[in-house]
């Protein structure tokens, strides 16, 4: 399957640059998967949507202030470095800006020396890896040093450091916001709820992949990188009961639907309590283990995203849905407005 069977005309204008001051006030499309129709309403109407006896999936990931800037020791350059993930103890994969001036051996100090880092390694695409050495306590370092890791695309800057971040996040970890979660409160929480549908949290922290461009012409040829997540037995418990009562699965965003999948498509459609690496990379042709809907923002051309709901209904049915919400002038990506991927009434 061609990558360019992915892309379509988006204007500029629609990438949302900035959130909403009202979570809930961003657009929800809502496509059928039974009927095919689609419904144009607001995010808050999400709970008319939803069916009780139904379980929604969030991931409870927390963003790190993962970008940080510093300078060479040597020449004074400014470097750039994104943390992702880290490998063993005060080592870091990262992404760095840029990645030509930094070989084995460099060293890059942040916040006037109170942070210090050695390249000890390099990897593809401007990767790297970094020895960090500091005084104190690392996460309180970052937390004063370190600035919101947005997505290139966004060039505005973010006031309030916590709308990159959802309500509900808890497990640290993350070089990127789940985006699909960030349209929720409380309040939209609690009424959900109240409908009798249950909400259960996963994590996986977003990682690498969230960077990476398909740059290969036929997709089956991509590789996605590792993520690590976790299960509880608490909520795989939930799923499964939700599952065997006839209950609808619904993935709040990409990344609880691959968790989801990875541990449903290796335990014949049940979630079992685990922790691990996913690497799946889900495209049309893919056969859903356990999820019956999922709930997600608007992703860009060609995106592995874009692919994965693809794969939920079909890529014609999405190209459609997003001509239509190009027309609506929906917002897209991490600030935008959400679909909703509605499962047939059981």
């Amino acid at each position: 399957m061609d990558v360019n069977d992915f892309d379509f005309e988006l204007p500029e204008k629609l990438i949302a640059q900035t959130p909403l001051k009202d979570r809930t006030a961003s657009k929800l499309m809502v496509l059928d998967k039974e009927t095919k129709s689609v419904k144009h309403c607001q995010f808050r109407q999400i709970v008319d949507e939803l069916e009780e006896g139904d379980v929604i999936v969030l991931n409870d990931t927390r963003v790190l202030p993962a970008r940080l800037i510093g300078t060479k020791k040597d020449t004074g350059a400014s470097i750039e470095v994104l943390l992702l993930k880290e490998t063993s103890a005060n080592e870091w994969e990262t992404l760095v800006k840029p990645a030509k001036r930094v070989k084995v051996g460099t060293v890059v100090t942040f916040g006037d020396g109170r942070l210090e880092a050695e390249c000890t390694g390099i990897l593809e695409q401007g990767g790297r890896i970094f020895k960090f050495r500091y005084e104190g306590i690392f996460y309180e370092i970052l937390d004063s040093l370190g600035r919101m890791p947005l997505p290139p695309y966004i060039t505005e800057t973010l006031d309030d450091q916590s709308r990159y971040q959802t309500v509900f996040a808890k497990e640290r970890g993350s070089a990127a916001a789940p985006t699909a979660g960030l349209h929720f409160t409380e309040e939209i929480l609690q009424a959900i709820k109240d409908k009798g549908v249950s909400i259960e949290f996963i994590t996986l922290h977003v990682g690498l992949g969230t960077f990476r461009p398909v740059s290969v012409d036929a997709i089956e040829d991509h590789t996605m990188h590792a993520e690590y997540y976790h299960v509880t037995e608490k909520a795989a418990n939930a799923i499964n009961e939700t599952k065997a009562r006839g209950g609808n699965v619904i993935a709040v965003g990409t990344t609880s639907a691959r968790t989801l999948e990875t541990i449903a498509s290796q335990n014949d459609g049940k979630i079992v309590p685990s922790s691990g690496w996913t690497s799946i990379f889900i495209y049309p042709g893919y056969q859903f283990s356990i999820l019956d809907g999922m709930l997600t923002n608007f992703h860009l051309p060609k995106s592995t995203l874009i692919m994965l709901i693809s794969a939920m209904v079909s890529r014609e049915r999405i190209l459609d849905a997003y001509k239509e919400a190009v027309k609506e002038e929906y917002r897209f990506f991490s600030f935008g407005d959400a679909m909703f991927i509605k499962p047939p009434k059981k």
